[in-house]
């Protein structure tokens, strides 16, 4: 079993910055590719970014050029450094995990249980 632990969530100010960490412990042989995902009240889930185990990153049209997604391998840690934040990026952010990118896209096998980012006007 994988589990997956979100934290830096928080509130913050229009075009202030925030830093989500998602720590991954247990069977992580069982995990290659990470992504966050974020879903606003009313509206479906939705990735924002996700990083393959070889490092290609991938980011949502409304968040390219403000956020980034990194992992530390040795820490087997995600990161989504968010800047520019709007209120509209007012959300839970969920990280996910699966061994194929596919199913990371679609359905991923592990899930965070979310971090709340608030962005004020």
């Amino acid at each position: 079993q994988v589990q997956l632990v979100e934290s830096g969530g928080g509130l913050v100010q229009a075009e202030g910055s925030l830093r989500l960490s998602c720590a991954a412990s247990g069977s992580i042989f069982r995990i290659n590719h990470m992504g966050w995902y974020r879903q606003a009240p009313g509206k479906q889930r939705e990735l924002v970014a996700f990083i393959t185990g070889a490092g290609v990153t991938n980011y949502a049209d409304s968040v390219k050029g403000r956020f980034t997604i990194s992992r530390d391998n040795a820490e087997n840690t995600a990161y989504l450094q968010m800047n520019s934040l709007k209120p509209e990026d007012t959300a839970v952010y969920y990280c996910a995990a699966d061994n194929r990118l596919g199913d990371l896209l679609r359905a991923p096998d592990y899930w965070g249980r979310g971090t709340q980012v608030t962005v004020s006007s």
